[in-house]
């Protein structure tokens, strides 16, 4: 279970944005859906990710924040010698909606897929 103590603590001062930003950006690709949000490769590279806090919304017991995530996936193949695929990096981008009890700070993160 992930927990958002940092920014629970800082929910209702002018730091929220950036401690919430800073928290979300030190999880792994283990405690994000970021697999799930790949488009353009098939492995998610151990390299730091990127966020950008699109809303964030009070509600009864949680605080709902809708972020978007930047970060780099690798094509993970044979690594044959006639293999055309090209090695190395491509950017990755998703978007998570994450609900941060009020209480706990637990937070339930899931990918926003657009339908």
């Amino acid at each position: 279970m992930i927990r958002l103590e940092r920014a629970l603590r800082a929910w209702g001062t002018a730091d929220f944005m950036g401690t919430l930003k800073l928290e979300i950006e030190q999880l792994g690709a283990e405690q994000l859906p970021l697999y799930q949000g790949l488009t353009s490769s098939n492995h998610v590279a151990d390299e730091a990710i990127s966020v950008m806090i699109h809303s964030v919304t009070e509600l009864e017991k949680v605080i709902r924040v809708k972020a978007g995530i930047f970060y780099k996936g690798m094509l993970v193949g044979c690594s044959c010698a006639d293999d055309p695929g090209p090695p190395g990096e491509s950017n990755e981008y998703c978007e998570v909606q994450l609900d941060i009890d009020k209480a706990s700070a637990a937070a339930e993160v899931v990918l926003v897929v657009d339908e």
